[in-house]
């Protein structure tokens, strides 16, 4: 089959490889549809961040069942999306279904191989059926908008809250989007990037231009000096990270979604100002999958299409043929993009051009 072998820093090379072997428990094989690019992939192609070469990439996956699952719950045909932690079932937070945050575990495209290839064996449990109708485009946003939820799902909303998002990448529109369904009343979105903001307002949201003054200088103003009830750092680097801290009203909530880039430094007056205002901090990571019906992702999976949105947010549809030049393009920022797929299945291929066709970020993208 297929695929595409990061071989060491900056090069990928389409190669013809074995099926994979059986991993986990109860493994079905499954047809990858279309497969996300992550900022973390990014950095694998980029600088090497990560388990080693050569490794396939790609965790944030959709594809079609070939074969009928152990249990038979789920039938050759199922689209599904694809949980990329492979749990290991002897770790204690594994036994609590908290997998990601086992001191042992597997993941698909950064310890093991992961979506960039035809074809891929994954345990039963790491599937979750998409609803019908469901493209494979969108079935590969499903493993970002779990982050996201996950992440959303840490704050305790307040009535009449208000909350400030930094950061209007896809994760970051995505959380705003969770913010609201979950009964924010204001959500707030900053950044420097223009076109982002773009697509922020016409998903509803107020914008603040961050490339004018700090975000948390504007969100203090937009709420009147107070702040805000949560504030969600989504950009990943140091500066914002203490700009979310400073926006956050007394009794505030912030909630660290980005996985920074850089350190950071407290300051001394921002740390009275958590003791005084007597601030929330709340680490996040990844998803969850458990228990069943109430978890994360299926949450994403039962709002997709109808209160969350997608589709908007994919600015380029790729083919695996062409994964060397796409990262090296990503890596070099060389032209502006916003969330790239890779569609490796015919059938994902067939759906690109519908998926292109209604996305704002593919029009910005072409600007």
């Amino acid at each position: 089959m297929k695929a595409a072998v990061l071989r060491g820093i900056r090069d990928i090379a389409v190669l013809d490889v074995p099926v994979p072997e059986p991993v986990g428990v109860d493994s079905v094989l499954v047809r990858i549809g279309a497969v996300g690019v992550c900022g973390s992939d990014v950095l694998r192609f980029g600088i090497g961040k990560g388990y080693g070469f050569p490794r396939v990439l790609g965790h944030e996956m959709s594809g079609t069942l070939v074969e009928d699952s152990p249990s038979g719950v789920l039938k050759a045909g199922d689209r599904v999306a694809i949980f990329p932690c492979i749990p290991e079932p002897s770790d204690p937070m594994s036994e609590i279904g908290e997998y990601a945050l086992a001191d042992r575990y597997d993941y698909f495209g950064s310890r093991r191989d992961g979506g960039l290839e035809e074809y891929l064996r994954v345990p039963e449990r790491n599937l979750i059926p998409l609803r019908p109708g469901t493209s494979l485009i969108d079935g590969a946003m499903v493993e970002p908008a779990g982050v996201a939820l996950h992440a959303v799902r840490k704050a305790v909303v307040p009535p009449n809250a208000t909350a400030l998002v930094i950061g209007a990448g896809p994760i970051g529109i995505l959380a705003a989007q969770w913010l609201r369904i979950l009964g924010v009343v204001r959500v707030l979105v900053a950044d420097v990037d223009a076109r982002k903001r773009e697509i922020a307002e016409s998903l509803g949201f107020e914008t603040l231009d961050a490339s004018t003054a700090p975000s948390d200088e504007l969100a203090t103003a937009a709420t009147a000096g107070r702040g805000v009830d949560i504030a969600v750092e989504a950009s990943g680097i140091s500066v914002t990270f203490l700009q979310a801290i400073r926006a956050a009203a007394h009794r505030g909530q912030v909630v660290l979604l980005g996985d920074l880039a850089d350190d950071v430094a407290l300051p001394k007056e921002l740390v009275s100002r958590v003791l005084r205002r007597e601030l929330v901090l709340r680490g996040t990571w990844n998803a969850v999958i458990t228990p069943r019906v109430t978890n994360d992702w299926e949450m994403v999976v039962a709002c997709l299409g109808r209160s969350l949105i997608v589709d908007g947010l994919v600015s380029h549809v790729e083919r695996i043929d062409d994964a060397q030049e796409v990262f090296t393009r990503l890596a070099d920022r060389g032209a502006w993009s916003n969330k790239t797929i890779f569609a490796v299945s015919d059938e994902a291929v067939a759906e690109a051009d519908a998926a292109l066709s209604g996305s704002l970020s593919a029009r910005l993208a072409r600007r």
